[in-house]
């Protein structure tokens, strides 16, 4: 079985990470630290509970002052480096929220982000003062660190998966789009790839104002392209009718003049897979920009049903061109997803236009009684 990420946060790790605490603080009560931390619990605590959990321990363990206490992690954060530290910046937001400490706070985010990330951190503090935040958020957007200036941008996403959402700028992202201003044209792809994913998350609740911005930034540099095609990606899932028209994707009805698609086998148990063979012919004339998905119409616990697509190719085709290929599909059950048994319809889609389609019957497991 694959280790749980969650799993990172083991006994060894934390008595190194205690070994490099007594270090610069020789009182550090490591068997004590460890037996607080791992109690009955812990197993079921998620990753994110675990780190909070080091988070709000260490404030009982170290230093009572929150200065003192930040001294300590500063002393030794340039070996505390990467995803498992996460705990650094979830000190501040546990510890440093009181309006004396904002300063030391945001000063402390933006050194600890440069060695693990505050993403998540600093989003107790948006909830609380936004405009404040988004002052240093600006400042950041210019740091010579590109860990500092992605922060600026993924800090503020309003949909953060793991993160807290930000309802206010769900509901009126322009200052978070002032700060992707800033870095639209950033040198480095982890700054961009942030940029694309927040207009992404932009996207869902405010699709005019990313289609706003797209037409603003494309053709700037191709930077800016890369950046807004990204950015649109769910609105292209979602087959948005002027998304669809931005990118160029060709929008007559009769795209194609031949379409197939076949499952086999077409009855398969759950926790099997299925190669999917499809076929498209292009109408004869112009290129044309095709964007090629299969959908199922997965079976939910009640009954209903709810498509999901794939994407199997996306690019421009000259007229006449003939299509072919396969596709594994696995039925396994998923954290994000379960399935039921049933008639499974699935899909070929051509520009978001159903082409094609077919149906697999997914059978229950079956169960052993002993």
């Amino acid at each position: 079985m694959a280790e749980l990420l969650k799993d990172i946060y083991s006994k060894e790790f934390l008595i190194e990470f205690s070994k490099k605490v007594q270090s610069v603080y020789p009182a550090f009560q490591t068997a004590d630290f460890i037996a607080s931390i791992m109690n009955e619990a812990w197993d079921k605590l998620t990753l994110k509970a675990r780190f909070r959990m080091i988070s709000v321990k260490l404030g009982v363990f170290l230093p009572s002052k929150y200065e003192d206490a930040l001294e300590i992690l500063f002393s030794i954060a340039d070996d505390c480096v990467g995803f498992p530290y996460l705990f650094f910046p979830d000190f501040v937001a546990v510890y440093g929220q009181e309006e004396k400490h904002w300063e030391l706070s945001m000063s402390a985010l933006e050194n600890f982000t440069e060695k693990s990330s505050s993403e998540f951190a600093i989003r107790q503090f948006l909830l609380r003062d936004p405009k404040r935040v988004m002052n240093s958020m600006t400042a950041w957007a210019t740091h010579p660190n590109e860990h500092v200036r992605r922060f600026a941008s993924e800090g503020c996403r309003p949909r953060l998966p793991w993160g807290e959402a930000l309802p206010i700028f769900k509901k009126d992202p322009t200052a978070v789009l002032n700060i992707l201003e800033l870095l639209k044209e950033d040198p480095s792809l982890y700054v961009r790839k942030s940029v694309a994913n927040n207009l992404n998350d932009i996207s869902k609740d405010n699709p005019d104002l990313v289609l706003e911005t797209a037409r603003r930034w494309r053709g700037k540099t191709p930077y800016t392209d890369w950046i807004i095609r990204h950015g649109c990606r769910s609105l292209i899932r979602n087959k948005h009718p002027e998304a669809m028209k931005l990118f160029g994707y060709a929008n007559e009805a009769q795209i194609t003049t031949y379409a197939s698609i076949i499952v086999q086998p077409a009855v398969l148990t759950i926790g099997e897979s299925c190669e999917l063979q499809y076929e498209v012919t292009i109408r004869q004339g112009e290129d044309a920009h095709i964007r090629m998905e299969y959908g199922i119409d997965f079976i939910k616990a009640r009954g209903q049903v709810s498509q999901k697509a794939f994407l199997l190719s996306d690019k421009t085709v000259s007229g006449g061109t003939h299509l072919t290929g396969t596709r594994s599909h696995n039925w396994s059950d998923l954290t994000t997803r379960k399935h039921y048994p049933g008639e499974h319809r699935i899909v070929l889609l051509v520009n978001g236009r159903e082409v094609a389609h077919t149906v697999l019957k997914l059978q229950q497991s079956p169960t052993n009684y002993n």
